[in-house]
């Protein structure tokens, strides 16, 4: 990445893609600071990373406990240079049957957490004047997907809130950027059937899943001082399945 090794605050540090872009840090000499919702997931991530890194157990999907978490984390933590928003859950539902909290948490656990995070973080990037901002959303959120009427608003959201913070600290020194995956093999996508993944496979151009290292590859550049001239951008690694 460049000499001086850098402070990478992850959230949704356990899952598939998660883990990989852990890994890349991890195996960089980066400095971890990792969330996870569960204490059993927390303890699988200091026995993967060790004592060296920090780990905080944070419910994303509730505000008060987020709010009060990243408290501690951005005055513990004022030298963080990536903050890397790659949490997020699904609950799917047809529009008409969807009931409100659905809704709500999504919203919520997707999108709310999202300026949370970055409000809480930001202040001690702007005062160094050095950051890199980068948000996981999903390529359903250019598309749309029926069923997933919460889930697609809340990653569209973060399209939106990721552009108009780009703008207001571009003069900063700080990059804020959405990567959007297309399907990519993780837990999610293995539970499918063949004609379930064969109907998925028949969209993409290049007749294949991605891999969670293809999402890490590039959160790992927008991290970098190579990608510096690059913000406000969302980047799709979808497979040529969807050309924006």
């Amino acid at each position: 990445m460049n000499d001086v090794k850098k402070k990478i605050f992850i959230t949704g540090s356990s899952g598939g893609i998660g883990s990989s872009i852990c890994k890349k840090f991890y195996n960089d000499s980066c400095t971890l600071v990792l969330t996870s919702t569960s204490q059993d997931k927390i303890d699988l991530l200091k026995e993967k990373y060790g004592n060296n890194n920090f780990y905080y157990k944070i419910d994303i999907s509730d505000p008060d406990n987020l709010q009060k978490c990243m408290t501690t984390i951005s005055r513990d933590h004022k030298d963080i240079d990536v903050v890397i928003n790659n949490a997020g859950i699904t609950e799917d539902n047809l529009i008409f049957r969807m009931k409100q909290e659905q809704w709500s948490k999504i919203i919520r656990t997707n999108l709310d957490s999202n300026f949370i995070i970055i409000k809480s973080i930001l202040p001690n990037m702007l005062s160094r004047k050095y950051g890199k901002i980068i948000g996981i959303s999903s390529v359903v959120a250019l598309t749309g997907n029926p069923g997933q009427a919460n889930y697609v608003a809340s990653k569209s959201g973060m399209i939106g809130l990721y552009k108009s913070i780009a703008l207001e600290v571009a003069k900063r020194n700080i990059n804020v950027n959405v990567v959007s995956p297309g399907f990519i093999r993780t837990a999610m996508t293995e539970k499918l059937n063949d004609a379930q993944q064969n109907s998925i496979l028949s969209k993409i151009p290049m007749d294949k899943f991605g891999n969670p290292d293809d999402v890490a590859n590039l959160v790992y550049f927008l991290s970098s001082d190579n990608a510096s001239y690059i913000t406000g951008q969302n980047l799709n690694v979808n497979g040529g399945m969807l050309m924006v």
